[in-house]
């Protein structure tokens, strides 16, 4: 038996080798068509900035503070560690799906002693025997082996979405680490513009109450009405009621900032609370075009590897449709006392040969096989539609960044002309030419253009943040590197 076992071992496995091809299509990538560059790709090189580093962007700004805060939270961020995690159970399941291609084995040995009962058939039968002993004892040990043979590549094509899934899990984190620097780099130019559009409102408070005195005065002196009094007044209370819902919104970031951090909000607070200018936005340099946006982004790489596993899903369903082939075998010793158990008269071994078809079942494969190739299509449907949207991406945020700082160009203007109009308009009104309406209104022209330059240089520099997110965070970054 056993050189039955040994002369079939090779004939199967070449049966297996033969069958190197696996069943299913195999995966090509799709073709995106893709004009060469970006429509505002022109105008973003054409920036007279300092050019950000392409790996670690965050630090063109050129803000120690903001890189601090970027560094902890690529090393605190839990999203991170969820995405890493996912790693580690894509990479368990590509184990499995590999182990599944590989022989199995085991270690088989036991003692038994056994008492027959007369009563049964058998014992009836055996009772009537001469010499007949009741009690037993059987000694055995074996070392057995199976192996299903992956004839038609079922299982080479799960290994191959298992592969998928693991190369996604990867491509998962690199997107995760982008996205939390650009998160936590946003949220920083948020918590600084809101500083400075409150510094603004509390010059402007200083300001208006200065002018309030002014007013008081006069009233008592009787120059001025009692209505130019509760003018101003109005005027200045407006002002301080926009510091409470300022003052909310940068509580809000700071919070926000915390838990990007990882950490338990109020944690950083102490570090972010001293304003500081809103850094300028970096250069870009050449933007390349929206066809590399397809290796650099790493959400891109996700959505393709999606698409890789859910190929393969195809040719797994269809080998359903094929016998699947098994070996096994035992090679062993048994004997009724264990000092004959290793003697060669002891000696036992045992090949078989197996087949399982599921031949009367193919209605369920073919649904099987239907759902596998709508899933493929849905995976397909998605990536095209990733990639058209990273595309969008770039171009809002292309858009978005020239003229937010073309914006500021023009309101800085605005302020220095509307500086001196207010200015004029307070000595007009302490020479008694114009009336106090237009010193306030001058008041809230400033006040308007100042908060709103403030608001462009602050989307200015997260519009800028937004281009390296979606070109990927740098032009020479890999993320993963794809198999075919």
């Amino acid at each position: 038996m056993r050189s039955v076992f040994l002369r079939t071992l090779p004939a199967v496995a070449g049966v297996a080798v033969l069958g190197g091809c696996a069943i299913g299509p195999n995966y090509v990538a799709p073709t995106i068509a893709a004009p060469p560059t970006y429509r505002g790709q022109a105008a973003v090189v054409a920036r007279s900035a300092l050019v950000a580093p392409v790996d670690a962007w965050w630090r063109g700004f050129n803000d120690p503070v903001l890189d601090r805060m970027v560094d902890h939270a690529l090393a605190q961020n839990l999203d991170l560690a969820q995405a890493a995690a996912r790693v580690t159970q894509a990479r368990a399941g590509l184990g499995a799906a590999t182990a599944a291609l590989l022989p199995s084995a085991s270690v088989e040995a036991r003692g038994a002693q056994a008492h027959a009962s007369t009563q049964t058939p058998t014992g009836r039968l055996l009772a009537a025997t001469p010499n007949f002993d009741r009690d037993g004892v059987l000694y055995e040990a074996n070392v057995v082996a199976g192996w299903e043979l992956d004839v038609f590549g079922g299982s080479r094509r799960d290994q191959e979405a298992a592969r998928a899934q693991y190369e996604g899990a990867r491509a998962g984190v690199a997107a995760a680490r982008l996205a939390v620097a650009a998160q936590t780099a946003d949220t920083y130019m948020l918590i600084r513009g809101l500083q400075a559009r409150l510094a603004v409102a509390r010059q402007q408070v200083q300001t208006q109450g200065r002018l309030v005195e002014t007013v008081r005065l006069q009233r008592a002196q009787g120059v001025a009405a009692e209505l130019q009094l509760h003018q101003a007044l109005g005027a200045l209370q407006q002002t301080k009621a926009g510091i409470s819902a300022l003052e909310e919104g940068l509580d809000a970031a700071l919070n926000a900032m915390d838990v990007l951090l990882g950490a338990q909000p109020g944690t950083y607070r102490a570090e972010l609370a001293v304003a500081a200018p809103i850094p300028a936005a970096p250069g870009l340099a050449e933007a390349g075009g929206p066809a590399e946006l397809l290796r650099r982004r790493p959400d891109l790489v996700v959505a393709e590897q999606r698409l890789r596993a859910s190929n393969a899903r195809v040719g797994s369903a269809l080998s359903q449709y094929f016998p699947k082939l098994s070996l096994s075998g035992l090679v062993g010793t048994a004997s009724t006392t264990s000092s004959t158990l290793f003697e060669g008269p002891a000696s036992q071994a045992q090949g078989v040969l197996g087949l399982r078809w599921r031949l009367f079942d193919f209605g369920r494969v073919g649904a099987e096989v239907s759902a596998a190739r709508g899933q493929k299509a849905e995976a397909l449907a998605a990536y095209q539609q990733s990639v058209l949207r990273a595309t969008e991406d770039v171009e809002n945020a292309f858009s978005s960044l020239v003229k937010r700082e073309d914006q500021e160009r023009v309101l800085a203007d605005g302020e220095e002309s509307l500086v001196k109009a207010r200015d004029a308009s307070k000595v007009a009104y302490d020479a008694g030419v114009v009336s106090l309406i237009e010193v306030l209104d001058a008041d809230a022209r400033l006040l308007a253009v100042r908060d709103a330059r403030v608001q462009a240089r602050t989307e200015a520099a997260r519009a800028s943040i937004r281009s390296f997110r979606a070109l990927g965070g740098g032009w020479e970054h890999t993320v993963v590197a794809s198999k075919g």
